[in-house]
């Protein structure tokens, strides 16, 4: 005979040994799993993680970081300016919050700064109009490239593992001299070609190199005295190369498939 279900007062039965039902729980983004990552291995090494705003002047975005004003990317094929604020623009990358800090801090400094960027650019499976970006600082005596080989050769084998080395290349940047380009061997195929690396044993993670004196000159520090680098790097790239994810555009789709599997 199958019990009533009902108690004497009418209720329902509760089963008190029955196991509890579980709770769905969240899941960390992916670009979130890799900024913590990067900013407790630079915490790691003494920098301080930095914030600043998102929306900033042209001063901090461009004048003082020595950009030309007829430099192309002021362009509007570059920018997203801000309507009925003149001079306002969303930052296209975070140097902006190193000039800020550089303004009331006196060196040395290390400074790691996380955050989300914006640029006029198509979106396709590698770019997007926004990204995140992590952009570092260095200030003391006696700085040189050969410091920064050291720190972000210590951040990318913490990520990738022991078997990454480094290398760096020449380039320019407006507020660099001298400028590099930071390539890691490729830590699929060890150097030897891969898809990932498309066949040249190498991966560009980011750009970097010492900080121009006009810069220093920009925010009060005196070049003469005082040497730095600094380096910028996007962590939708890194996330991409780290979980072998081949379209930037899954980031952020808000797909719980694919948010699950993190």
């Amino acid at each position: 005979m199958v019990e009533d279900n009902k108690n004497k007062q009418g209720g329902d039965w509760i089963d008190v040994t029955a196991p509890g039902q579980k709770f769905a729980r969240g899941h960390s983004h992916p670009i979130s799993l890799v900024t913590k990552q990067v900013t407790d291995i630079f915490a790691s090494m003494g920098f301080l993680v930095a914030d600043g705003p998102e929306a900033e002047s042209e001063y901090y975005n461009f004048d003082a970081l020595n950009v030309p004003k007829d430099h192309p990317a002021r362009d509007m094929h570059d920018t997203f300016f801000v309507a009925d604020q003149p001079e306002t623009i969303l930052r296209t990358h975070i140097s902006t919050i190193q000039i800020r800090h550089m303004e009331n801090n006196k060196p040395p400094i290390r400074l790691v700064a996380p955050g989300r960027v914006f640029r006029y650019e198509a979106t396709d499976a590698t770019h997007g109009f926004q990204f995140h970006y992590s952009e570092g600082l260095m200030v003391g005596e006696n700085i040189s490239l050969a410091n920064l080989k050291a720190v972000l050769l210590h951040l990318y084998r913490e990520l990738f593992g022991e078997v990454v080395s480094l290398r760096l290349r020449p380039s320019f940047f407006p507020f660099v001299e001298p400028g590099v380009e930071v390539d890691i061997s490729c830590f699929k195929c060890k150097g030897v070609g891969c898809p990932i690396c498309k066949q040249t044993g190498w991966i560009e993670v980011m750009g970097a190199g010492m900080v121009h004196p006009k810069v220093f000159e920009t925010v009060g520090i005196d070049p003469q005295k005082w040497q730095g680098f600094a380096f910028g790097g996007g962590l939708d790239r890194i996330a991409m190369l780290k979980f072998g994810i081949d379209d930037l555009r899954l980031f952020y789709e808000s797909d719980l498939r694919f948010l699950k599997q993190f």
